[in-house]
Order: C-alpha cells, then structure tokens, then sequence
C-alpha cells in the first residue's frame, strides 16, 4: 500500500454567489486573477512549493472549466504516476446519488480515495482565497505540539472580528473554546479554514458525524473533536491572505498587485505560482499606446491607454480607448474610442466602439446591492456591448444586449441589465 506522510483535499466547490455574473458560468476557484492565473492557481501553488504531492480537488459546482484548467496537474508538477492532483466530483454511487452538502460532507464522501494514501495527515484547504503559505511550516508546529487538529488562524482586527470564526488559545496556543461569529469576541485570531488533521482524528470525527445535515468543519468536526477532549491547536499565521469573495475584495486584490512595493508579489522566485498558460504570442503595444503601472497577459494587443490596471491574455484594447482602475479577463475586445473606468470585465466579451463605462454619479444597485457596490461596473462572460453607449456605476451587465435595450443609449448608474436566458 501507497503511503504519503500527508495529503491535501482542496475544496472547490464554491459557487462565490457574491461576485455576482463573475460567477453564473464559473466556479469562484476558476475565475481569472492578476492577469494570467484563476483562484485555485494559489492554493494549488502552495502545495508544491510546500513538498505536498497529491491533491484532490473536490468541485461541484459548473466544474468544466476548472477540470479542464487543471487537466492532470502538469503545471503544477503534480502528474504524478502515485499521488498527483485528482479532480473528485461528486458521483453516484448505487444506494443514493447526492451532492456535496456542507465543506466536511464533501470531504468524508472521499474517505476511500483519501484511505487509499493511508496518510499520516491531511491538510484540508478552500479553494477561493489568495495567499503563499508553507504548509510544511504548519505541519512541524502541528508535531511540536503532539496536536490532533492544527487550524491556521490569522489575527484581524477586533472590530472585524465578529465576522469570523474565534479561536481562543491558552499561553501555549492549546485551543480552549471558540465561537463562530461572536457578537463581543474574546479572541482576535481568526480560523482561515486551513486544517491540518492527524487522519484516524479526522476519519472517526467524519464517519461518527456522517449523518449530520449538511456536515461542515466549523459546525460540526471541530465542535466534535473539542468535545471529545482531542488536542487542538492554533497556528499563527502572519503573511497575505485576501478573501477574493465579494466584488469589491476582488477589484482590491487585483489592485494590490500593480502597486509599487505589491504586498502579495507574483514574481517571486523561491516560491512560484503556476498555472496553466496557453501558447500564446507575446504582448504588442502601439506607437500610440501609453501604459501606466499596469500588469498585461501575453497575446495582449493595446493600441490606448491603460492606468492602474490587470489586464489578462489574448485582449485587444483598440486606439484612442483609455482603461483606467479596471479588470479586463482573457480574450475580451474593447473597439476603439472606449473609456472605462473601475470596470471589471469577463472573459470573451465584447465592448464596442466609442462605449463609456463607470460615468456619472453613484447610485445603489436597485437588485443587488450587497453584490453591486463601490462604484465598480461588472460585465458578465460572453457579453456584448453596442457601440456608442454609456453605463454609469454599480451596475451590472450580463448576455448580448442590443441598442434597444439601453434607453437613450444609456444605462444609469445602479442598473442591472440582464438578457433572459443569460444568467443560467
């Protein structure tokens, strides 16, 4: 039998239903990031560089393009004849077919590939946060302290710290309660749903627990094993990390990586990330062209202006448009004469000429709010903008829309505009 000192389960799951259009078609994992990476690019980063060997990566929800993106781990080194990276759907099996119902559930639905390792440990990661850790840094803390469960905590501030799962440690970071979502926190370390399990802990804690609704770590496994007095222990973790779950933390993230001393800095060398790259042919930039602080893919094409911007592979950006604080993901089109400002534009769209995006005063998005906010304007995947129209802030534009679905032109501030059909 295999056996693997420790194995990692990336949960991937995730529909990210706050980044709105972003993710209609998508899972959050695989959405585009800085240019030329997709989310599940960092996690799946870490564990190589970390010496973690074998993956799996479990999905649910609209799967194709992350199984497609990973494919059998190349980039990642992670093809491997033992271990490697394994996608894990869910699957029917005879008694009953079910969907992965909470993060823990997915993870005992996989008892037998992970028994298949006979591992000493298991990392459990998500799939949907930016960030270099050194899992193997983790994993020598979690010996030290002879622990059963390791959770990486991270301190926030106290103020924001009723929005997360507390953890509160003894002198020695022995965990001795926690609380999820405290309204008056005792605690300011919060659990970044990193865990490192000793595997008997996390199969009896799985198999006891099978029958919960919904079986989820935070809920569930962690209460289970605190109670039944095992070891658990919090480790500190100091470094980046962005939750890239809402529209706003996403623009801001992609932001920070064109700043001039970047926090969270992609050209590293001693730890790489990797990630699927098509073959493509290298960026082109005009005469007339004019790029400011800016991160460009390769087979990108400006022939404007581009400001404060991530811009990802294979766009055209065509004359005398001006790109300024925005996003544009792979292989979209912006015609000549555009001006944008704060957008964030998904793949394969297509923006024709003379278009205005982000103009005018704010104003609340009238379906969305919470997802639509911060003067950002998102294009959804696919979609297709008329020539010579205008968009103002917080709103939202997903499908092939025509000139007849803008009045005036126009598409004020905190609209959304979706073709029937489209968000599906």
């Amino acid at each position: 039998m295999v056996k693997k000192e420790m194995i990692a389960m990336l949960l991937a799951g995730g529909q990210g239903s706050r980044l709105g259009v972003l993710t209609s078609k998508v899972a959050k994992p695989a959405v585009s990031f800085g240019g030329k990476y997709r989310i599940i690019d960092f996690p799946l980063s870490n564990c190589i560089n970390s010496g973690v060997d074998t993956v799996g990566v479990l999905t649910q929800y609209q799967p194709l393009r992350l199984n497609t993106h990973i494919g059998i781990g190349i980039p990642w080194d992670l093809d491997r004849n033992i271990g490697g990276v394994t996608v894990l759907p869910p699957y029917e099996k005879s008694a009953n077919s079910e969907w992965y119902t909470g993060t823990a559930n997915a993870i005992y639905q996989n008892l037998d590939y992970m028994e298949s390792f006979n591992p000493e440990y298991v990392l459990i990661l998500s799939g949907d946060h930016i960030y270099k850790m050194d899992y193997e840094v983790m994993l020598d803390f979690h010996k030290e302290k002879g622990a059963d469960v390791t959770i990486a905590v991270m301190p926030v501030p106290m103020e924001e710290a009723k929005r997360f799962g507390i953890m509160i440690t003894d002198d020695n970071r022995k965990i001795t309660d926690f609380e999820e979502k405290p309204e008056n926190p005792r605690s300011n370390l919060a659990s970044m749903g990193i865990y490192i399990f000793n595997w008997k802990t996390l199969k009896e804690a799985l198999l006891v627990n099978a029958d919960q609704p919904g079986l989820d770590f935070g809920k569930h496994v962690i209460p289970y094993c605190h109670q039944k007095g095992e070891s658990l222990y919090a480790y500190e973790f100091n470094g980046y990390w962005k939750d890239v779950g809402t529209l706003n933390s996403y623009w801001q993230a992609n932001m920070e990586l064109i700043d001039i001393v970047p926090e969270f800095n992609l050209y590293e060398e001693y730890w790489k990330i990797y990630t699927r790259s098509e073959i493509l042919p290298p960026q082109y930039i005009a005469d007339s062209t004019l790029v400011e602080r800016s991160i460009l893919g390769e087979g990108t094409e400006v022939y404007g202006e581009v400001y404060n911007s991530v811009i990802g592979c294979g766009v055209t950006i065509g004359k005398g448009s001006v790109v300024r604080d925005s996003i544009i993901m792979n292989n979209t089109v912006i015609k000549e004469g555009c001006e944008l400002n704060k957008a964030i534009i998904a793949e394969n769209v297509r923006i024709g000429s003379h278009v205005r995006l982000g103009v005018g005063d704010e104003a609340e998005n009238e379906t969305d709010p919470h997802i639509y906010n911060s003067g950002i304007v998102t294009i959804g995947e696919k979609s297709v903008l008329p020539d010579g129209v205008t968009v103002g802030k917080n709103s939202c534009i997903f499908g092939v829309t025509t000139l007849d679905d803008f009045q005036d032109k126009s598409l004020a501030s905190g609209k959304t505009l979706i073709k029937a059909g489209d968000e599906k």
